[in-house]
């Protein structure tokens, strides 16, 4: 690394040094392991080997286009379960962490799921049955559900380029950011900070914080830290190879939004679960048919609540439901992270598609047009 600059608190999310950065969250942040478990479950190639797909046509382009022209860090794509495809760009390794950023929701989406299942979560409870102390302010009335699918009424934007958002004051809370004079010193005090602008279970507005409320009551409800959570119910289920890695505020709190960091393959494997409704690569379930299924079809109220949302002409007919996008027609899920993360994922093409990478931009709607046609062009091409 000689000559480069190192990433800090202060410079990691700039656009130059995203692509060391989000490999490299542990030497600058505080951190705690996601432990992979006992039983790793190796990937297995498909049936004949890889498949060069680089040259294949998406539109005017090749996949191979797509790639460099994406920041791709690592690339992989599942067929039946099996390896197509798998490719990283150095210095990423398959034994790489990387920073999943908002991918981490539909994990913790997950793990809220397995305890609903337990009977350690009741969606349809208030916020504050759980977490009362966090359930003053701009929770008040919010149920679980509510903060599930995003649909609480809390003033949150999620403007990544105004530093003065509720998004970025989140990251001086978390320790992502320096601390300004006025800003939140922990993740709790800028939750119980947070005000209402509207009511409850109306039309849905992504909000970071609402994931991050979630964690807190995943940790009350299941008796254990968000990691031991994830590992237990999670991770350890899926066959992980390696452990994953979750970031932490100052005083050990759980940075549920965007604070994961995990290798390629086992993201895959988190995407080949959501294909095969609940159940991991070991065979092992991780959460009900009857949840993952609930995340595909959603429900005519859910497509309404997005269709009012300022995010409605990404996904036409889509809608948003524990922690996972789900575009129209209920056969596709797709889990999204900020600066290129994806999973995604299509049931009836037998498919999942990974691809982390390091954008110089936060948000970037040609890049995720192009990488969405590429895995939707393999997706035709491995099922033809």
């Amino acid at each position: 690394m000689t000559g480069e600059a190192e990433p800090t608190v202060a410079n990691w999310q700039e656009p130059d040094m995203v692509r060391t950065s989000f490999q490299r969250i542990e030497s600058f942040l505080r951190t705690t392991p996601i432990a992979a478990g006992a039983r790793p479950s190796p990937l297995q190639p498909a049936h004949g080997g890889l498949v060069d797909l680089a040259g294949m046509r998406v539109g005017d382009v090749t996949v191979a286009d797509v790639l460099a022209a994406t920041e791709t860090d690592g690339w992989l794509v599942l067929h039946e379960g099996r390896v197509v495809a798998e490719e990283y760009v150095p210095p990423m390794t398959s034994a790489t962490r990387h920073l999943l950023m908002s991918v981490s929701k539909s994990v913790v989406g997950i793990t809220a799921g397995a305890l609903v299942e337990r009977g350690l979560i009741e969606p349809a409870r208030p916020v504050a049955a759980y977490v009362p102390d966090l359930a003053l302010g701009g929770y008040a009335g919010a149920t679980v559900r509510d903060v599930l699918d995003m649909r609480t009424g809390v003033r949150f934007s999620e403007d990544y380029l105004d530093p003065r958002s509720e998004v970025r004051l989140l990251d001086q809370a978390v320790g992502w950011a320096p601390q300004t004079p006025d800003g939140p010193h922990t993740l709790d005090e800028f939750l119980r900070g947070l005000v209402a602008e509207g009511p409850h279970g109306q039309a849905f507005h992504y909000r970071s914080c609402d994931t991050d409320l979630l964690g807190r009551i995943c940790e009350v409800a299941g008796g254990a830290p968000l990691a031991s959570l994830v590992s237990e119910l999670v991770w350890g289920l899926l066959g992980a190879e390696r452990d994953a890695s979750l970031c932490v505020d100052s005083v050990g709190a759980a940075m549920c939004d965007g604070g994961i960091s995990a290798t390629l393959r086992d993201l895959g494997r988190f995407g080949e679960m959501l294909r095969r409704r609940g159940v991991g690569p070991t065979g092992e379930r991780v959460v009900s048919e009857a949840w993952v299924d609930d995340i595909f079809a959603g429900t005519d109220d859910l497509r309404a609540a997005f269709a009012r949302s300022d995010d409605a002409e990404l996904l036409p007919g889509g809608h948003y439901r524990s922690q996972v996008w789900v575009p129209g027609g209920g056969q596709h899920a797709l889990c999204v992270g900020i600066h290129g993360q994806l999973v995604y994922v299509d049931r009836a093409a037998c498919l999942v598609g990974v691809k982390l990478s390091s954008w110089p931009m936060p948000l970037d709607g040609p890049r995720m047009s192009a990488t969405l046609a590429m895995f939707g062009a393999i997706a035709d091409h491995l099922r033809a």
